[in-house]
């Protein structure tokens, strides 16, 4: 029997004994979200009385059999009228596009599956990843191992030779070199089909992942933290590890079985789409001023105050000037009132920047003109500007770049 799934979108709420779409929300859920928020400084919820209301964070969380999808949407109205595919299509595609996601490496057929959510993918992106390494061959590596043996080979530990066989004249306690394939990736590798292993039952996927575990070969287990995926150093012989390790990472990483006082096992992929938006809009800038006299920038910063910087999410330079500083915000703005933090902010931005125009850049519904007005010192200014995510046909927007380009370029804060 396979999943059941729960889709909502950010910043609504699920209270625990309700049933939505013939799936019902219960309180072990409920502990289960509480204690994986917890755990991530609270960032991804916020708890309510029975409830919780989702944040801008948007992904998957799977606990036992119950799939949430959290899906991104740009005008936060309650009446959804089935645009849940929609959405889903959105986020999946802004992944892809961000190279959070290679949905190419996965069947184009199952993504298209309204049954098929985040999980299955990454999951299905890992396996034909370590399927690929199985074919090319596995790599074997040296690796040190100490142990009691019965033959003198190696180095001899003199201190725990002398601890471990003071009676056991027979034994030797050695140090020495083993050349095979239980090293520390295939570890991580392993740990991670066993996740998948574990999470998939039900899933199609779960019959995938156990032929893969069949080929696999036996290594020792490991504990998995940060800062062992920090320490992996990559050599010609295993770049070919590189991808999925990365994704082996975020497997390992977001995993947290028995998460609360009972048997629950979680999965969460959850990313911001406040940082996806920018990364997003960053990317279809590149792509749309390859030909234009435009420089497009991002992650710039600059000293501030006390060793403190600050940087704003996308630059547009035109030879040695900065022409616009744009921020980019996931949020639902009615009507042209920016908070006071964020036109301070667009100021200090153009200030540091010696820069004509800041821009804040919002996700909407429909593209509207740039509503834009000077600072009281009349040497610089900031401007709203709201683009639609989706296009005519309803699926996210490749060709945004081009048109916040020429919206700069109609509003004269840039000449091609």
């Amino acid at each position: 029997m396979g999943n059941k799934v729960i889709q909502v979108f950010e910043h609504q709420t699920l209270n625990y004994g309700g049933v939505y779409k013939n799936v019902p929300f219960t309180k072990k859920h409920f502990y289960a979200l509480a204690k994986l928020n917890e755990l991530h400084d609270n960032k991804y919820f916020t708890l309510l009385h029975k409830g919780i209301k989702f944040s801008q964070y948007v992904g998957v969380v799977q606990i036992d059999t119950l799939t949430i999808e959290i899906l991104p949407k740009a005008d936060y109205s309650k009446s959804s009228n089935g645009e849940e595919g929609i959405w889903r299509d959105v986020l999946i595609d802004m992944l892809r596009i961000t190279r959070k996601l290679k949905v190419n490496q996965v069947g184009q057929a199952n993504v298209n599956k309204q049954n098929i959510h985040l999980l299955d993918i990454y999951f299905e992106w890992f396996l034909r990843e370590v399927e690929l390494l199985q074919r090319q061959g596995l790599v074997k590596k040296y690796y040190k191992e100490t142990k009691n043996v019965t033959a003198l080979k190696g180095k001899l530990e003199f201190a725990g030779h002398i601890a471990k066989n003071l009676i056991h004249k027979e034994r030797f306690y050695i140090t020495h070199q083993i050349y095979d394939k239980d090293h520390q990736l295939h570890q991580i590798l392993n740990l991670a089909l066993c996740i998948i292993e574990q999470v998939s039952k039900g899933s199609y996927l779960y019959a995938k992942c156990k032929r893969v575990q069949l080929d696999f070969p036996e290594v020792s287990g490991i504990n998995c933290n940060a800062s062992t995926f920090e320490k992996i150093k990559l050599n010609r012989k295993t770049q070919p590890y590189e991808t999925a390790l990365e994704i082996a990472r975020l497997i390992i990483l977001n995993y947290a079985p028995n998460i609360s006082s009972g048997s629950e096992r979680m999965l969460a992929l959850l990313f911001d789409m406040n940082s996806l938006w920018e990364e997003y809009i960053l990317i279809q800038l590149k792509k749309s001023c390859i030909h234009k006299p435009y420089e497009i920038l991002g992650q710039q910063s600059k000293s501030f105050w006390g060793g403190m910087t600050i940087r704003p999410d996308i630059l547009i330079k035109q030879g040695d000037t900065t022409k616009i500083v744009i921020d980019t915000k996931w949020k639902r703005m009615d009507g042209n009132k920016p908070s006071t933090n964020d036109l301070r902010q667009m100021y200090v931005y153009n200030d540091h920047w010696k820069s004509n125009c800041s821009i804040l850049l919002y996700p909407g519904v429909k593209q509207e003109k740039i509503y834009h007005q000077p600072f009281k010192f009349p040497d610089h200014s900031c401007g709203i500007l709201k683009m639609n995510v989706l296009d005519n046909d309803g699926v996210l927007d490749k060709e945004i770049g081009e048109k916040i380009i020429m919206a700069f370029e109609g509003a004269s804060f840039i000449s091609s």
